[in-house]
């Protein structure tokens, strides 16, 4: 008979859950089933059944402020074996590019903020498109005077765009090379050497997140 606080049954119920989930699931969500364990500790016994052998891998993903979220992806080595061309209906606009760049790299950041460093005025109907694909979301409000809100990259950004964090995001030279970045400008500054978050922001506005992605 199975024991169901037994952690080797429970991390293969977290597993299946993983696996059917169609979008990455939250360290939050796994708690109904793992009872007095930690998650970290389920998730590293599932990571060990996925090794070098294996052509997929239980990826751990954490956007900014937000709880770890897990998703089974290929191994990057197999990468080019299984990319496929497809048609994008509704493709970004260069507008839309930049503006997703300049928040994934300064958040969380204002819309003033983001029309300064684009050094022009910056459209509602671009911020909708970018809450339409659930790539971005409010973080909170700025301590300053009118309390503005900031804004961040979600779980889904991360995961459509293959990066585990945010620390893994491309760096200039990267942003160049495939075109989203002209040559001899940057984002806002931002140099190779530059950290995505700034201490002090963190600690400069209110936090309302929601658990949605």
């Amino acid at each position: 008979m199975t024991d169901i606080n037994d952690k080797n049954y429970i991390s293969r119920i977290v597993e299946a859950l993983i696996f059917a989930s169609s979008k990455p699931v939250s360290s939050k969500d796994l708690l109904p089933y793992i009872g007095d364990y930690e998650s970290d500790e389920i998730i590293q016994i599932i990571q060990k059944r996925y090794n070098e052998t294996s052509g997929i891998e239980l990826q751990k993903i954490s956007a900014y402020n937000t709880p770890s979220y897990y998703a089974f992806r290929t191994h990057p080595d197999l990468a080019a074996r299984l990319n496929i061309e497809r048609n994008i209906e509704k493709p970004l606009s260069r507008v839309a590019t930049e503006v997703l760049s300049i928040i994934a790299y300064h958040q969380p950041i204002t819309r003033s903020e983001i029309e300064d460093i684009r050094g022009i005025s910056l459209s509602r109907g671009t911020i909708d498109i970018l809450l339409e694909h659930e790539w971005i979301k409010p973080l909170g409000r700025r301590r300053t005077p009118g309390r503005p809100l900031t804004w961040g990259t979600t779980i889904a950004f991360l995961d459509y765009f293959g990066l585990a964090s945010l620390d893994d995001l491309p760096g200039m030279d990267e942003l160049k090379s495939t075109g989203l970045l002209r040559k001899g400008a940057t984002i806002g500054g931002l140099d190779e050497g530059s950290s995505v978050t700034d201490e002090s922001e963190e600690n400069n506005y209110e936090t309302n997140i929601e658990d949605s992605i």
